[in-house]
């Protein structure tokens, strides 16, 4: 087994061929510094001859002065009856001004009588033509054999004597591609054992994921005598996307021993791989391996017990190794362990032989029972620990509300609310129209709570999802409602379950206020409005 590697990252090109991936030049250029600082030793930065976009991505990507990582650019083998020295896209990478060169050629035989429709010895020439040109211009040459472990089960002569061709012509390292992603572990690392014998050069390797083995296949590859490692971040790529770097990096150097980067780089993996999700305008999988926020998550209470004595009991590694953290959720699979831990979490006080605990673990399991879903609200769920420990946060009682959504012959849909509510011993009573009845009703809650306690002016609903619990029920299901709000600077969820959207949608909007009123306190003013009222008034707007 080798006892370190190259990184190869060619998410800026590879990646960008997944369904749903499209970067703009400011973007591949914010994540090509990402992966420098995170120590990747080559970035793949596109193919300058296929579009504007990249050759302008190799303009200004000079600019950032890389401290790590060598800017690469993709290409192919000349054309076939076309001189190197006079094929456009190799031309294209010179003109672009990167140091190395990855360039494809194919390896498969059927695929160069069939897709190329040349003869299998051009295929050869065009090989060794594109090497050695790209060589006599100065710049490092990976060549891609394309398709290779694919061709080496067809016709395994054939194969070996394209990438012989690359060795030949300078190549500075082959990078067998396991293009179909369609190979098992047992078969990359016999093949690279078989071509170790045949070539002197680095060996690379560059999986496809489309048998969910990417991962596993480079692994075997390094273990195999593979020294050149590709894939993208996140698994990024076309079909079922490519071997993912993000889960490769710390299983060659936490699992194998491999050094890749440096530990205080490794422990940005799990901030580069949310930077690069966002930039992506990718939603980062909670179960992601390593750096999903569900990675370290742990809900059954002997779980949570076990891993607050001793994290190993059920923890593949340390979270903090790769800059993610340890989370305990609370559900109806609860016990007195994940309460305790969330409760010092919230900087809650909590006795361990308190009656609270066991009552409000209780609640948890009745109201989950329900349809509740605390790990993914934990607003509310801070409030539903805080109420059971006695704390009032009733800023405000509600009465009633009622909506109204009509049809305009112009307008379309639109709807009303009316809100009645009791605050500083006055009642309130407001209406708000929205483009929608949960829109109409949070404008209605925050206008009325506004008049009193301007501070609800700073917050605002970010993101709304409903869920149908009980699909067999049809219209008289039961759904969840889950709520995110901010400040422009925090974020926190909140929950409301019912058969009616629109309580559910009360719950959660009341809760969300609540919540935030809790944390801000010391800023919460009540203000007398500009005409108070008497109790028995109503005041409408």
């Amino acid at each position: 087994m080798v006892s370190q590697v190259k990184l190869f990252d060619t998410t800026l090109r590879d990646g960008t061929q997944g369904e749903g991936i499209s970067l703009s030049v400011d973007d591949k250029l914010k994540i090509a510094a990402k992966l420098d600082q995170l120590g990747i030793h080559y970035i793949e930065g596109g193919w300058p001859g296929s579009n504007p976009k990249d050759m302008n991505f190799f303009e200004r990507v000079k600019d950032l002065k890389l401290k790590h990582s060598v800017v690469t650019a993709f290409g192919s083998t000349r054309r076939p009856g076309v001189t190197a020295e006079k094929d456009p896209n190799l031309n294209r990478i010179i003109e672009s001004g990167a140091e190395a060169a990855a360039i494809f050629g194919k390896t498969w035989d059927f695929h160069v009588t069939e897709a190329l429709q040349t003869t299998l010895e051009e295929n050869v020439s065009m090989i060794y033509d594109s090497v050695r040109f790209l060589k006599e211009k100065g710049l490092e040459v990976i060549f891609d054999a394309e398709h290779f472990f694919d061709g080496y089960k067809h016709n395994p002569e054939y194969a070996i004597k394209t990438i012989v061709a690359a060795e030949n012509a300078g190549a500075d390292c082959v990078a067998l591609c396991d293009t179909n992603g369609g190979s098992l572990p047992t078969e990359i690392a016999d093949i690279i054992t078989e071509v170790k014998k045949q070539v002197t050069i680095d060996v690379g390797i560059h999986c496809h994921n489309d048998g969910e083995l990417a991962v596993a296949n480079t692994l075997e590859a390094v273990k195999a005598g593979a020294v050149h490692i590709q894939g993208t971040t996140n698994g990024y790529g076309e079909r079922c996307g490519n071997a993912n770097l993000i889960s490769i990096i710390p299983n060659l150097q936490l699992k194998m021993g491999i050094p890749c980067v440096a530990n205080e780089q490794l422990q940005q993996l799990t901030e580069v791989s949310k930077y690069i999700h966002e930039l992506a305008n990718q939603t980062p999988p909670n179960g992601q391996p390593f750096t999903g926020k569900s990675a370290f998550a742990h809900k059954g209470g002997m779980h949570v017990s076990a891993v607050l004595k001793h994290p190993e009991t059920y923890e593949h590694i340390p979270p903090e190794k790769i800059g993610n953290e340890r989370r305990v959720l609370v559900s109806e699979l609860s016990g007195q362990s994940n309460l305790l831990f969330k409760a010092e979490e919230l900087g809650i006080s909590l006795d361990k032989g308190s009656p609270a605990i066991k009552e409000t673990i209780e609640t948890i399991k009745e109201m989950e029972h329900k349809g509740y879903q605390y790990e993914a609200a934990e607003a509310s769920f801070e409030l539903l620990i805080r109420n059971g420990l006695g704390e009032s946060h009733d800023y405000f009682e509600f009465e009633h509300f009622n909506i109204i959504t009509h049809k305009e012959r112009e307008n379309g849909f639109k709807s009303e609310a009316v809100v009645k509510m009791k605050i500083q011993g006055q009642t309130v009573m407001t209406a708000a129209e929205g483009n929608g009845p949960v829109n109409a009703l949070d404008y209605a809650l925050r206008k009325a709570i506004g008049e009193y306690y301007p501070l609800v002016h700073e917050m605002y609903l970010s993101d709304y999802k409903v869920r149908v619990l009980d699909e067999a029920e049809a219209t008289a299901s039961t759904v969840r409602v889950l709520i995110e709000s901010s400040d422009g600077q925090e974020t926190w969820s909140t929950i409301g379950v019912s058969p009616n959207v629109i309580e559910a949608s009360w719950h959660a909007l009341v809760d969300s206020i609540r919540y935030y009123f809790m944390k801000h306190s010391d800023r919460l003013t009540a203000v007398e409005p500009v005409a108070a009222m008497p109790e028995a008034s109503v005041k409408n707007h």
